[in-house]
């Protein structure tokens, strides 16, 4: 085979595994999940954490849940149209019997993008949840307010507030408020609970989480 025709036959390989990846976006992620499943069984029947990369860097996550059966398949950058599009793949092979959902933060920074864009992603993927397990208790936790996206409060407020409201009118379904814990008594937003990006959280803000999740757990 001639150089050129191997230089040109690499780089038909690039573009088609590129348009894949922009076809496809956390196909990555989500063919790692599938590895691990078949390299360990995953638990029957799990509370399933789901969403973005709160969740995802919650890694000792059943450390702090030690009487429940965690399953953790969040996936960090992830927005509410990702775990819609990976429903299958993320949600429903493991028949969960309960679904912990931390996402929406993302969506924020997609550009022109209201509370009620991602109040209405939250209502579809909700929708489409209950069109396959009706009876699956479903928790929704609170966008949290991050220091570095600080300029996205308002519609991150809006947001929560509407899919409050939403989740109020809905059985089996619950809502987390985090947002309010994660400010001083000054009303400030904490700084010492997130790391060096001012984004994520470190210990001390997961040690925030874990007692207001904990009552909506299913034993």
């Amino acid at each position: 085979m001639r150089p050129i025709f191997k230089l040109f036959i690499a780089l038909l390989i690039v573009l088609n595994v590129g348009s894949q990846s922009l076809a496809q976006p956390f196909i990555k992620e989500v063919n790692y999940f599938k590895k691990l499943d078949s390299l360990k069984t995953p638990p029957a029947n799990p509370i399933l954490f789901i969403g973005s990369s709160s969740f995802t860097n919650w890694k000792d996550v059943n450390d702090y849940y030690p009487s429940y059966t965690i399953l953790n398949r969040a996936f960090g950058g992830s927005s509410l149209p990702h775990l819609i599009l990976y429903a299958e793949e993320v949600i429903f092979k493991y028949n969960p019997k309960q679904i912990v959902i931390y996402c929406g933060e993302n969506d924020l920074t997609g550009g022109n993008i209201t509370a009620e864009i991602i109040f209405d992603r939250f209502k579809e993927l909700h929708t489409l949840i209950r069109s396959r397990l009706p009876k699956v208790s479903i928790v929704y936790v609170s966008m949290k307010p991050s220091p570095s996206r600080e300029k996205y409060l308002p519609i991150m407020i809006k947001a929560n507030s509407l899919i409050k409201k939403f989740i109020k009118k809905k059985k089996k379904t619950a809502f987390v408020d985090v947002y309010h814990h994660m400010f001083t008594n000054e009303g400030k937003m904490m700084t010492d609970i997130f790391l060096g990006d001012n984004l994520h959280m470190n210990k001390k803000g997961y040690a925030i989480w874990q007692p207001l999740i904990e009552p909506f757990l299913l034993k």
